[in-house]
C-alpha cells in the first residue's frame, strides 16, 4: 500500500490502531543516538505550573527523552560549517540538523527543507541566498522564503520555526523590512534582524494520522472528555438530561473562565511595526 505523499509512509493494516496509522518517511535521517553533549535531561512537569496545579488540561505521561539543544549559525562560531546529519527531534516538529564548524565543535540547527547531508552553510552580510544560510534579513531579496526570525537585531531567533512554515519578504524600505508571516501578519523587522533562508523540513507533518489511542498516549496527551458530559460539579458545561447545550452564551473552562474566542495574545508596544495583523478566523 503506497501513500499519495512520498513523505508519508503508510503500514500493513494488521490491526485497526494500524488500518488508519501513517507515518513520516524518515529514510534521509540518522538512526544514531543524538550527541550527548548536546542534549540535557528533561525534568517532566506536563501541564502543572510551579505550585503543581494543573494549569494545562489532558497533558502528562509520555515517553522519556532528552531535550536537543538548538543554535543558530550565529552562535557555531567561525563558518564554513558542515551538515554532518539530518536527525529527528521528539521536543519539535520540525527536523534538526547536526553541524560543525571549522574547528570541529558541533551543534544542533534548525533543518529547512532542502538541506542534505555533507552541504556547506554560511553566515554573515556575505552569505548566498541559499537554503540554510543565515544573514541579515535586509540583505535578502524581496519574495525570498525565510524562517527561524529574530524579532530585535541581536536577539534570539522566536518567530517561523515549525515544521513546513515560512514567512516571505515583501518590500525593503527605511531601515526596515516588511514580512508577511504564516499567520497572515504584515510585519516590519529591523534591517539587522537575522533569518535563515529557506522553508522549515518536516512538510507534510500536520497530514499525519495517528491511528490509536496509545500514540497520543507516548506523546503525552491524555484523554479529553467534554465538559457537557461531565456532572454540573465537575464543569460548568455539566448537567442537564440527554444531550443539551451548554447553556451558556459563552463556553468556559472548568474554573469558570471564558475560554474558545478570548483574546490571549500578549501584544507589546511594537509601534507602527505590524502593517496588518494577522487574519482572523471564521466562525
Amino acid at each position: 500500500m503506497k501513500s499519495r505523499n512520498t513523505a508519508i509512509r503508510a503500514v500493513k493494516p494488521t490491526s485497526a490502531g494500524r488500518r488508519l496509522a501513517s507515518f513520516l518517511r524518515r529514510d534521509l535521517l540518522s538512526r544514531c543516538k543524538p550527541a550527548r553533549s548536546l542534549t540535557k535531561a528533561h525534568k517532566r512537569s506536563i501541564g502543572r505550573d510551579n505550585l503543581g496545579h494543573i494549569s494545562t488540561r489532558h497533558r502528562g505521561g509520555g515517553v522519556k527523552r532528552r531535550y536537543r539543544i538548538i543554535s543558530t549559525l550565529g552562535q557555531c562560531g567561525e563558518g564554513p560549517f558542515e551538515v554532518m546529519q539530518l536527525e529527528y527531534d521528539p521536543f519539535r516538529s520540525s527536523h534538526i540538523a547536526l553541524i560543525k564548524n571549522h574547528e570541529g565543535r558541533k551543534f544542533y540547527i534548525l533543518a529547512p527543507l532542502e538541506i542534505t547531508k555533507d552541504k556547506k552553510l554560511e553566515y554573515g552580510s556575505e552569505a548566498s541566498i541559499h537554503a540554510g544560510n543565515r544573514l541579515p534579513i535586509g540583505n535578502v531579496p524581496t519574495g525570498m522564503e525565510i524562517h527561524n526570525i529574530c524579532i530585535t537585531p541581536g536577539s534570539p531567533a522566536k518567530m517561523v520555526r515549525a515544521a513546513g512554515t515560512k514567512a516571505v519578504v515583501m518590500a525593503h524600505e527605511g531601515g526596515y523590512t516588511l514580512v508577511k508571516l504564516p499567520s497572515g501578519e504584515l510585519r516590519k523587522f529591523h534591517d539587522r534582524c537575522e533569518v535563515s533562508i529557506g522553508v522549515i523540513s518536516n512538510v507534510a507533518h500536520n497530514t499525519i494520522r495517528i491511528g490509536k489511542a496509545g500514540r497520543q498516549r507516548h506523546k503525552g496527551i491524555r484523554p479529553t472528555v467534554r465538559g457537557k458530559a461531565m456532572y454540573p460539579e465537575a464543569h460548568p458545561h455539566g448537567g442537564g438530561e440527554g444531550n443539551t447545550s451548554i447553556g451558556m452564551k459563552a463556553p468556559k473552562t472548568p474554573w469558570g473562565k471564558r475560554t474558545m474566542g478570548v483574546k490571549t495574545r500578549r501584544r507589546p508596544n511594537l509601534g507602527n511595526l505590524i502593517v496588518r495583523p494577522r487574519r482572523k478566523k471564521r466562525r
